[in-house]
């Protein structure tokens, strides 16, 4: 390998014929938002819909950047430009912009390049729902043998998966990224940066159908990531689910089903949630059988443990190592329980919404005691599937809930389906947007409530779980 820590000649001679002499300054950081820039950082200048990150060069080099990816030159830049269409014989004295013909592309070729030094496991982790969580858990459960690197936040993209590759450094043995896609193709490009040997497959649903069109392609676009896999790899599928089985006949990699059914090879059975405690199951795989319990709030939550068991059965570990792994309370995300004014529950589930998300989530409200108010607002991105799925998820509340408390204008077909599932019109609120929402249920939450949040970041329904927060500090101090 070239070189431990990521350095200027590590960028050149990704993106040109430069020849890497060794002492080039590091990149501490590489940062697509100047705010973010620090002493020794590199910033991308991506040109996006509403801003363009040409305009903000000169504050990423005033905060510290030591170079740029730029498609253009500014006549107003007192900064040296270099082209890497031309030959490179020396590293130009930072800060200087270095001019390539697209800055995401440069991006990712400099992402490839710099996974292409390391000899470490790369886990690819996609599906229509669950893959965030999914990460989490893998990365607690890889993480009590192997030095890990995961992919944070929602950076699963083709500009958030090179930022996390661009992290590796030579102490890691495992990368876990996630992979999401809006078209066909994105996926099989981040498989050519990323290079998986492991590829899990969590569940193929309605989601981005606006942007996707229908089922098969979806289906199409995920399964980019099993194609990619290479023979001694291991595609980790879920046998509850047909359209992921589909995709073994189009992979040359080693399969490994979950479920809950006997016919997968790791498969569980005898699931009881206990509400805010977590949940208890089953768990069967070749001649083992143990009774497992595991910090994960929901009974949907069972088939993100049993991913995070595969890999670690695939990558070697004991079971001792991945119990404890699944053990770990910091692995539950995105649906976590906080508390609410007078003494309620909030359970803030608001990153995002989708009809099988929406469902585990009221499933779990069931489970849980006092009244239940569900305040659900619109699922976006649905495409033709968008009223079956309001309706499918309106019934469910009408069936879970006894207050339900709709958001946005999508929403009303919940009430609507609530209403003809028999759930009465006083227990229905329906309301346009979080100010609303916040105002309803400051009035409305009595002591022992419990209040499930739940939609599309568009409504930003965050909001109310920050204000109902707040009431409750207020009511402490």
């Amino acid at each position: 390998m070239s070189g431990d820590v990521l350095t200027i000649g590590h960028l050149l001679a990704a993106l040109s014929d430069y020849q890497i002499a060794g002492d080039e300054p590091a990149i501490r950081a590489v940062i697509i938002d100047s705010r973010q820039a620090i002493p020794s950082s590199l910033f991308v200048a991506l040109a996006g819909e509403r801003t363009d990150g040409h305009a903000f060069v000169g504050d990423a080099f005033a905060r510290g950047a030591i170079a740029a990816l730029v498609q253009k030159q500014e006549a107003s830049h007192p900064y040296p430009y270099v082209d890497v269409s031309q030959p490179l014989a020396a590293a130009p004295a930072p800060p200087f912009c270095l001019l390539v013909e697209n800055p995401m592309h440069a991006l990712q070729e400099f992402a490839a390049y710099w996974r292409n030094q390391f000899q470490l496991q790369v886990i690819g982790v996609t599906g229509s729902i669950g893959k965030s969580s999914s990460k989490e858990l893998i990365y607690t459960v890889l993480s009590q043998r192997f030095r890990t690197l995961k992919s944070e936040g929602n950076l699963n993209n083709e500009i958030g998966l090179p930022l996390t590759i661009l992290n590796l450094d030579k102490s890691h043995q495992y990368a876990i990224l996630e992979m999401g896609t809006y078209g066909p193709g994105e996926i099989a490009r981040l498989c050519q940066i990323a290079q998986p040997h492991i590829g899990v497959l969590t569940m193929i649903g309605p989601v981005h159908m606006e942007r996707m069109g229908d089922l098969e392609t979806i289906t199409s676009a995920k399964q980019e990531l099993v194609e990619s896999l290479p023979p001694d790899g291991h595609a980790i599928l879920n046998f509850d689910d047909e359209r992921v089985m589909s995709m073994a006949a189009h992979t040359n990699a080693q399969i490994l089903t979950y479920g809950l059914n006997e016919g997968a090879d790791l498969w569980a059975e005898e699931i009881t949630s206990m509400g805010l405690e977590g949940i208890r199951f089953r768990l069967h795989y070749q001649d083992t059988n143990l009774h497992v319990q595991v910090p994960l709030l929901g009974r949907h939550s069972v088939h993100t443990a049993l991913r995070a068991a595969a890999v670690g059965l695939v990558a070697g570990l004991s079971w001792d190592e991945i119990l404890r792994g699944m053990q770990d309370p910091n692995a539950q995300l995105r649906l976590v329980a906080v508390e609410g004014p007078q003494g309620s529950l909030i359970v803030d589930d608001t990153y995002n919404s989708s009809p099988e998300s929406a469902l585990a989530a009221l499933n779990l409200l069931r489970d849980l005691g006092g009244r239940r108010i569900a305040v659900l607002g619109d699922m976006l991105e649905l495409g033709a599937a968008e009223r079956e799925s309001h309706e499918l998820v309106g019934r469910r509340a009408a069936r879970v809930a006894d207050i339900l408390v709709t958001v946005g204008p999508r929403s009303r077909m919940f009430a609507e389906a609530a209403r003809h599932t028999g759930m009465a019109d006083e227990a229905i609120h329906e309301l346009e947007d979080a100010d609303a929402a916040i105002a309803l249920l400051e009035a409305i939450i009595q002591p022992d409530d419990t209040t499930l949040i739940k939609a599309s970041r568009g409504v930003q329904l965050e909001r109310v779980v920050t204000a109902l927060s707040q009431a409750t500090q207020a009511e402490v101090e």
